[in-house]
């Protein structure tokens, strides 16, 4: 790569087409000297001109873009290196390679290799009708032939790095992006579970305090605020820890969040774990984690008064995780039937929490069902089981 871009330097290719520029017209030149002792001024005069427009034509096409143009240039200069070889042999072979050489690189493949067979097999058909010695005859169509081969192959590696950078280019931003993604998701499923519980407690202690109402009550809703704000924190130190690829239990974190349930509601929440689910892959328990605890932050803040269950069970080549309520209770905020209720539940797909749950689900080739059941509501995910090495009862995320 440092040599490539060494001689990809302006002040090296200026240097490179001087260089060519002088060895062209030293071979016209030496062709027009030629000439004009066998045949006379008259014909050196003509093969002073062909070799200089055969010249200028390489040159041109050498330092201009345009891939027809250049095709209809490298034409030109192997007639006039086919011209001079054959007014005086070998004049002409330094246009012959420096055409063959340049084309895969000026020009478009098909005229390119085109161009090239034609100038190397002009070359032995001229060599042939003028009687060549065998030995230059058969090392000139070689050098030809092997030059045009190296070229082609060279400018195919080229692409083909060039596709290669493309290609690791668009990976590693898919890979920025998927990635902003996951750490949007954390920040989510993180804040939106502490602070929606947090605005509820203190929104309550106002009411009550702006009321004048009972004012142990609004201080129980401020200390509860108080340690969701603690255990946000913490939840937020655990996400760092799992995007710095340490991770608590399953187990233990779905049993955390079931005492926080408790606490914060003072409403029952089981969790049960299946002692038979096998190994889950990193990504597959992030989103069991994550999807509990959406579902049960969903419960606490549209099924008030309501029991909540937690489980994760192994179904074939899935792991389920189901999380129900029982209900609200009736005529408590937010339940079922109390006024201004906007209805028990959100539906299934509704607000970003769910939609982010099954967002999750489907990247790792999972799926996620929620609506009512029973009197209550549930959430239905199923992750592959296995999806990694590590159990679930442990390892790193």
């Amino acid at each position: 790569m440092t040599a490539v871009s060494w001689l990809c330097r302006p002040v090296v290719l200026r240097a490179f087409v001087v260089l060519m520029a002088a060895q062209l017209l030293a071979g016209a030149g030496w062709a027009t000297a030629q000439a004009a002792q066998r045949w006379g001024w008259a014909a050196a005069a003509a093969v002073l001109v062909t070799g200089a427009a055969a010249s200028g034509c390489c040159l041109w096409a050498l330092v201009r873009d345009g891939e027809r143009r250049n095709a209809v240039l490298f034409g030109l200069a192997v007639s006039g290196g086919l011209i001079l070889h054959a007014a005086v042999p070998h004049t002409g072979a330094a246009l012959l390679y420096a055409s063959v050489w340049l084309l895969p690189f000026r020009a478009a493949l098909r005229p390119a290799a085109a161009l090239a067979v034609a100038g190397t097999a002009g070359f032995a058909a001229v060599s042939l009708l003028f009687r060549m010695e065998s030995g230059p005859l058969v090392g000139n169509i070689l050098g030809l032939a092997y030059s045009a081969a190296m070229a082609f192959l060279i400018r195919q590696l080229a692409l083909t790095r060039d596709r290669t950078a493309e290609v690791a280019e668009a990976r590693a931003r898919e890979a920025v992006l998927a990635e902003r993604t996951r750490l949007a998701r954390e920040v989510h499923d993180v804040l939106a579970h502490s602070q929606s519980a947090q605005i509820v407690h203190l929104e309550g202690a106002r009411l009550l305090l702006g009321r004048g109402q009972d004012p142990a009550a609004a201080l129980d809703r401020v200390e509860r605020a108080v340690r969701l704000a603690r255990t946000g924190l913490e939840e937020t130190r655990r996400a760092l820890d799992a995007l710095r690829g340490q991770e608590l239990p399953l187990a233990e974190r779905l049993e955390r969040l079931a005492v926080e349930f408790r606490s914060v509601t003072g409403d029952d929440c089981t969790v049960s774990v299946a002692p038979d689910l096998g190994p889950m892959g990193a990504e597959a328990r992030l989103a069991v984690a994550r999807t509990a605890q959406e579902a049960l932050t969903n419960v606490r803040r549209h099924a008030p008064g309501a029991s909540a269950s937690v489980t994760l069970r192994r179904s074939g080549r899935w792991c389920e995780l189901e999380v129900r309520d029982t209900g609200g209770a009736p005529g408590r905020p937010g339940s079922p039937g109390s006024p201004g209720s906007p209805g028990a539940r959100l539906p299934a797909g509704s607000g970003y929490g769910l939609v982010g749950m099954r967002e999750r689900a489907e990247l790792i080739g999972g799926s996620l069902t929620a609506g009512p059941c029973g009197e209550g509501f549930g959430v239905l995910l199923r992750v592959p089981a296995q999806g990694g090495h590590d159990s679930v009862e442990g390892g790193t995320g």
